[in-house]
């Protein structure tokens, strides 16, 4: 299986390759191997197994929602002085991170305690203490048709719980495991917890192939484990600035030009509309950002502006802010010098028609 076919970082045009390079020089976190005998937290044995309906009703007060300027995604709380456990790609490129509890309350991502680029894992801390903490299960116990629980906020829409079986251990071809599972993940939810029968956390939601039906992963709980047991804690805001300088330094892309849209712009846009404007820019950038980062661009702004017209084709005609944005776009590409900047005057429409999405489905007056 192609480990990096499994990770959808949707806000990341640019390389995630070199949030590796940031990270070494930061001094990089724990080695995100399966963890050493008395590495993992001590955990009670749940007496007995519990219906989704008892499992959403315990596991929801430690689920967050995560917030940056790029979009958002899922967390769950670790520890109770303020550890919360996501995924890397939801932090990624984000200069301020917020957390919102299940109490109303944002607060700020303070200190980045560890990472694992090859498990698209990451530990944060938020200055807060008494919070509800999840259990950590044994996700190597777990096998093809046990039932499982996650947790999340697919497109905004928070706690939302849904049940599935795991389908599959799958082997990646570094080595590393990923559960495929059956129940649903979507943009919004990556981060977010993955519970066993007995409501202990086995896996983080971590990715969705739209091709398919029903394939969905998450990141086995045992990498997370290993991480919480070797923290290497920074100021995040340090964290960021590193990450910012290696790809100031690194590349190419030229300046970025996200419009902000009004609301209005979804005007007579159904929210199955707006659920397939992100859902079809979330696959485009899943296929073009990868082949940008391997020195294509030219195959980027191929699949970008394929994506732009197919989404045009399909988008209700009552929908006609996003398809003149997008109209727009494709004019504009076509007539820029190289693929480059063509690639990325197409993703700075997608970027601006995901962000306004999210505010209107967050409610914004």
């Amino acid at each position: 299986m192609d480990s990096g076919g499994l990770v959808r970082a949707i806000g990341c045009a640019s390389s995630f390759f070199l949030l590796s390079a940031a990270v070494a020089c930061a001094g990089r976190g724990p080695a995100a191997g399966p963890p050493t005998v008395g590495t993992r937290p001590t955990v009670a044995v749940a007496p007995s197994t519990l219906s989704p309906a008892e499992i959403a009703a315990r596991g929801l007060p430690s689920v967050v929602t995560i917030r940056t300027p790029r979009g958002l995604g899922t967390g769950f709380v670790v520890r109770s002085d303020g550890w919360i456990a996501t995924n890397l790609h939801v932090l990624f490129g984000a200069a301020r991170v917020k957390i919102t509890l299940r109490d109303a309350r944002e607060l700020d991502v303070v200190e980045l305690l560890a990472v694992s680029v090859d498990h698209d894992l990451a530990l944060v801390r938020i200055e807060a203490r008494g919070l509800s903490a999840l259990t950590l299960g044994d996700s190597d116990a777990m096998r093809p048709g046990d039932p499982v629980v996650a947790i999340g906020n697919p497109l905004g829409l928070e706690d939302t719980v849904s049940n599935g079986l795991v389908s599959a251990r799958r082997r990646a071809e570094d080595g590393s495991e990923v559960l495929q599972i059956s129940a649903p993940i979507a943009p919004g939810s990556s981060g977010g917890p993955i519970f066993n029968d007995h409501g202990e956390v086995v896996g983080v939601a971590t990715a969705v192939l739209q091709a398919g039906q029903n394939l969905n992963f998450g990141v086995p709980v045992q990498y997370l484990a290993a991480m919480m047991a070797r923290p290497a804690p920074m100021r995040y805001s340090d964290f960021a600035k590193r990450v910012a300088r290696t790809h100031a330094a690194s590349s190419p892309n030229p300046e970025r030009n996200v419009p902000r849209y009004p609301l209005s712009i979804l005007d007579g846009c159904t929210l199955e509309a707006q659920k397939l404007i992100f859902t079809m820019i979330d696959d485009a950038v899943s296929v073009g950002a990868p082949l940008y980062n391997e020195g294509k661009p030219d195959a980027c702004y191929h699949v970008y502006d394929g994506a732009a017209a197919d989404l045009l084709r399909k988008l209700p005609a009552a929908c006609r802010g996003p398809g003149r944005a997008l109209g727009d776009a494709q004019k504009r590409a076509a007539t820029m010098g190289g693929a480059i900047a063509q690639a990325w005057v197409l993703r700075d429409a997608f970027d601006a028609l995901v962000e306004v999405v999210v505010r209107k489905q967050h409610g914004e007056p």
